[in-house]
């Protein structure tokens, strides 16, 4: 089976996507799971993880809906307010829900590149350790030096990096990512998601400007702590499902590790139950 680790749905009518506005044209319609089911089917894709796209409570249990409604979705990274003073008993609450299999602060819109390292924080992390959710660290470059003493701080919380930390292909910028993001896959036991290199790398992107990044994460994480997922469909500004699929794929060097990147990690990553898994493969 192939799992997509790292996908969006959004409803516009909602309201709480302050990030989303009619300058990404692309983007600025609702995605529903009637846009992405043929595109699984056409790509042999069998199952997702749904990635919240809003910072509120609200749109993680729209997603969980969502989930409910829609079985080839095994589970949902969240948001909670980590820095809310309740912020424990609402991660208790919505890990209640079994399809809760993590969550994700916005750390990239936080103008403060200090804030996952304050003590108020310390409830909230306890409480997805003692819960057993995943920490998804969508993070940019500039964030890896304070998400490696985060980690540090807190070995026993299970974190995936989103989208590789985000470097600058682009531009080029390669070498204090590389450094970094390097130190944190020896330091820690942090999972990387091969997702939204594209977007990185801008509407004119070849796969000579993605390959060195997409082999420094192979080098560091190496196929057993690497996850693969679309990033649809904030995808579409660079590229299409197909050729991301295929490209990521063209850089996995055998079957164990395709089974691996495309499949388990992300059960392995998000702890989905196994008879959930066997269920969605019969």
């Amino acid at each position: 089976m192939i799992v997509d680790a790292h996908q969006h749905f959004w409803q516009l009518s909602r309201g709480d996507y302050g990030w989303l506005t009619p300058d990404l044209a692309p983007l600025y319609r609702d995605f529903l799971p009637d846009d992405l089911q043929p595109i699984l089917a056409r790509n042999g894709v069998d199952a997702t993880i749904l990635v919240q796209a809003a910072p509120t409570m609200a749109e993680t249990e729209f997603l969980l809906r969502l989930a409910d409604e829609n079985p080839f979705v095994l589970g949902v990274v969240g948001w909670v307010d980590f820095a809310a003073p309740p912020a424990a008993a609402d991660i208790a609450r919505l890990a209640a829900h079994p399809k809760l299999v993590g969550l994700r602060p916005m750390i990239q819109d936080i103008p403060d590149d200090d804030w996952m390292l304050g003590s108020n924080l310390t409830p909230a992390f306890d409480a997805m350790i003692e819960l057993d959710l995943t920490f998804d660290a969508l993070v940019l470059p500039r964030h890896l030096p304070r998400l490696g003493q985060l980690l540090s701080r807190h070995p026993n919380l299970r974190t995936v990096i989103d989208h590789g930390a985000k470097p600058d292909i682009a531009a080029s910028q390669f070498d204090k990512w590389a450094n970094e993001i390097a130190a944190i896959a020896e330091e820690s036991s942090a999972y990387c998601k091969l997702s939204g290199l594209l977007t990185e790398a801008g509407d004119t992107w070849t796969k000579a400007d993605v390959a060195p990044y997409v082999n420094h994460l192979f080098a560091s994480f190496g196929p057993e702590r690497l996850v693969w997922g679309s990033d649809w469909p904030v995808l579409t500004l660079a590229s299409d499902y197909d050729a991301w699929f295929d490209l990521a794929a063209s850089f996995v060097p055998n079957a164990l590790a395709r089974d691996a990147i495309f499949g388990t990690n992300a059960l392995d990553s998000y702890r989905v139950p196994r008879d959930v898994w066997q269920q969605r493969s019969r």
